[in-house]
C-alpha cells in the first residue's frame, strides 16, 4: 500500500461531498444548532458576487390599538381618518468566503497505510475543516462583540447600544464566586436579551470554564438518544467546550446562543478536491499534493458585513474588526447571542 499515489486512492466526486458531510458532523458549532443551514446563503453561493442582501421585515411596532368607531371617516375613501401603519425593513449583508489549503502525501503517509486509506484521509481533512470553520466562526463573533463594544458607527441602520450584548463579571482581580463563571453571572449575561434570554439553548465555553463549571457541580450529563453520545447540559442548555474560545490571560469569554444564530451556507468550487504531482518534492524524489478548496459563508443574523469583500472574500483578520460588521436589527432581543466574561484564577 505504501506504494499506491493518492490519485489511486481519491475520487474527487465521492471525496467532496464525504468530506463536507464529515465536517459538519464533526464542527461541535454545527452539531450543536450554532450553526444552521441556509438555503438562501446556498441560493447565494451558486451565483455570482461576493456579498448577499438579505433584506429583513422589522417587528410590528407596539403603537396602543384604537378604539372601534363605527363612524370614523376612511382614509381609502378620501376622509381624513388615520393612515394604516407601515412595516419597515432593514437590510443584512452576508459575505461570501473562499478558502484553500494543501498537503503533502508524505503528511498523510501514516493514512496511506489504512484499510481504507481514502476514508482515513477524508476523516483527517474533516477533522481539519471543522475546526477551520469554527475558528471562522469564532473570528466573526470577535468582530460582533468588537462592534457592540464601541458606540454606534455611521453607517445607516447601526443603533445598538455599546455592550448591550455582554455582561462582564471579570472586575480587575480573581475574587472566588464573584469574577469566575457561576449561575448568577450567566443568568445576568442572559438577561441582557430581556423577555427573549428563553430563547438561549446553547452555551460555548472554554475548557476552563468548563473546568470550573464541573468542580462547582454546575454540569448535569445527558445522553443522546440517537448517538448514545454523553451530553454535557447547564439549567437545560447545551455546553459546548472548545479551546478556540476567546481568552486573554486568566480573562474568558463565553457565549450564549439561540439556535440558528448564524447561518451556515456551502458553495462549491469546480476543482473542490484536486491531486497533484510535484516531481521536485522530497529533493526531486516526487510528491503527491492533495488540494483542498472550499467556498462558504457564516452570517450572524441581524447584522450586516460592511468591510471589504474582494478576491476571496476577507481574511479572518478582517472578520474579528469591529469596522467590518454593522448591526441592523432594531431590537437587542432579535440578536440570539450573548456574551459574559469571566476570570477564571
Amino acid at each position: 500500500m505504501a506504494s499506491v499515489g493518492l490519485s489511486e486512492i481519491i475520487v474527487p466526486e465521492i471525496f467532496s461531498p464525504y468530506v463536507q458531510m464529515l465536517t459538519e458532523e464533526k464542527a461541535k458549532f454545527v452539531a450543536s444548532g450554532i450553526l444552521a443551514r441556509s438555503a438562501e446563503l446556498d441560493a447565494f453561493l451558486a451565483g455570482g458576487g461576493n456579498t448577499l442582501n438579505k433584506p429583513t421585515w422589522k417587528d410590528l411596532d407596539n403603537t396602543v390599538e384604537l378604539v372601534a368607531n363605527a363612524s370614523a371617516a376612511s382614509v381609502l375613501a378620501g376622509g381624513s381618518g388615520l393612515a394604516p401603519l407601515n412595516i419597515d425593513s432593514y437590510n443584512e449583508i452576508a459575505v461570501k468566503l473562499s478558502r484553500t489549503q494543501q498537503w503533502g502525501a508524505m503528511k498523510l503517509a501514516g493514512d496511506l497505510a489504512g484499510s481504507d486509506p481514502m476514508a482515513a484521509i477524508a476523516g483527517r481533512v474533516a477533522a481539519y475543516e471543522a475546526r477551520q470553520l469554527e475558528i471562522v466562526t469564532l473570528e466573526i463573533l470577535e468582530g460582533i462583540f468588537a462592534d457592540n463594544d464601541a458606540a454606534p458607527d455611521a453607517g445607516p441602520g447601526d443603533t445598538h447600544t455599546a455592550s448591550d450584548l455582554t455582561f462582564d463579571a471579570s472586575g480587575v482581580s480573581f475574587v472566588a464566586g464573584v469574577t469566575n463563571f457561576t449561575a448568577e453571572n450567566l443568568f445576568d449575561a442572559a438577561q441582557t436579551a430581556g423577555d427573549s434570554q428563553e430563547d438561549f439553548k446553547i452555551l460555548a465555553v472554554h475548557s476552563a470554564v468548563f473546568s470550573r463549571m464541573r468542580k462547582n457541580n454546575l454540569i448535569d450529563f445527558l445522553q443522546d438518544s440517537v448517538t448514545g453520545a454523553s451530553l454535557a447540559t447547564f439549567q437545560g442548555m447545551q455546553v459546548v467546550y472548545d479551546d478556540s474560545m476567546p481568552k486573554s490571560g486568566n480573562v474568558y469569554h463565553s457565549y450564549l446562543f439561540a439556535p440558528g444564530a448564524l447561518e451556515l451556507g456551502w458553495g462549491s468550487h469546480p476543482k473542490a478536491t484536486e491531486v497533484a504531482w510535484a516531481p521536485d518534492g522530497g529533493n526531486g524524489y516526487g510528491e503527491d499534493i492533495l488540494y483542498r478548496r472550499r467556498v462558504y459563508c457564516v452570517h450572524p443574523m441581524g447584522h450586516a458585513y460592511i468591510g471589504a469583500a474582494t478576491g476571496g472574500g476577507p481574511a479572518n483578520t478582517v472578520l474579528d474588526d469591529a469596522a467590518s460588521w454593522s448591526r441592523q436589527c432594531p431590537e437587542r432581543k432579535q440578536v440570539k447571542i450573548a456574551r459574559l466574561i469571566t476570570r477564571e484564577a
